[in-house]
């Protein structure tokens, strides 16, 4: 088992796994860590705690410090000239004539790597872009092609339920989505209901899909010929919650049986 804090970071909407580093930490504190894009700041929102090795991708990135009133000062400074560097990057994409629509950018803590994400439909030749603008801010730079889920998750918004973005608001990774899960749940396949803002499959299919699969074991598949204590009929319709499923019966007409009465 190791000590292990999970460490939340603004701009990249990542949860990040770390070492404590033997400081007194606690959910709350924000840290400096360095991680492959430089030194980044965040603030713990779990730990620490105790972890199974084997569930961890090891080894541990490690807390070096407690957030100072410099840090701070430091990232929003960053945040100033990364705003500037993007309307720059923008600008220089189009005398460049490429297809790139820019999301966001951001410094690392220390300014050893400037990041940019942007949308685009197509794969982009950005080498020009990437030697004008290192030219011009004198760091790393990198520009990385994200798609319409990623935008969501930096932007924000409200989902069909009212809610904010699941993607924005606690999701730290992408989990496979298929239409079988909304097959499975039997909602409607109008796009209007089963997309996000994103116009991607929701992400909160996934939430229930193995709850309606485990549930529904014991029950016929609609459209299936099933042998009941009445006769043989074809399956109607089946409630997965109430544990029944309705049978339309060559004399008896659509006539409804219960899971737990067979029992």
């Amino acid at each position: 088992m190791l000590d292990v804090i999970a460490v939340c970071v603004e701009q990249t909407k990542n949860l990040y796994y770390l070492s404590p580093n033997s400081l007194e930490l606690k959910v709350g504190d924000s840290i400096v860590f360095d991680s492959e894009n430089g030194l980044l700041l965040g603030k713990i929102c779990k730990g620490p705690y105790k972890e199974k090795q084997d569930r961890l991708d090891l080894p541990l990135g490690k807390a070096l410090r407690v957030a100072t009133k410099e840090d701070f000062s430091k990232f929003e400074k960053n945040r100033e000239q990364a705003e500037k560097a993007l309307a720059e990057a923008k600008k220089l994409s189009k005398s460049l004539e490429l297809d790139m629509n820019f999301v966001e950018a951001y410094y690392s803590l220390d300014n050893s790597q400037l990041i940019f994400l942007f949308l685009s439909e197509n794969r982009v030749d950005f080498r020009e872009l990437a030697k004008k603008l290192a030219a011009k801010y004198k760091t790393r730079i990198e520009l990385r092609q994200v798609g319409v889920r990623d935008k969501a998750k930096k932007i924000g918004g409200l989902g069909p339920c009212g809610l904010f973005l699941c993607c924005n608001s606690f999701l730290t990774d992408f989990n496979s989505v298929s239409i079988n899960m909304a097959k499975n749940q039997m909602l409607a396949l109008n796009p209007t209901k089963i997309n996000g803002i994103c116009g991607r499959l929701l992400c909160c299919l996934s939430y229930e899909n193995d709850t309606y699969t485990e549930m529904k074991k014991d029950l016929p598949k609609i459209g299936l010929i099933a042998d009941t204590p009445m006769g043989m009929g074809k399956v109607v319709s089946v409630d997965i919650f109430n544990k029944t499923y309705s049978v339309d019966l060559k004399d008896q007409g659509i006539v409804k049986f219960s899971k737990d009465d067979e029992k």
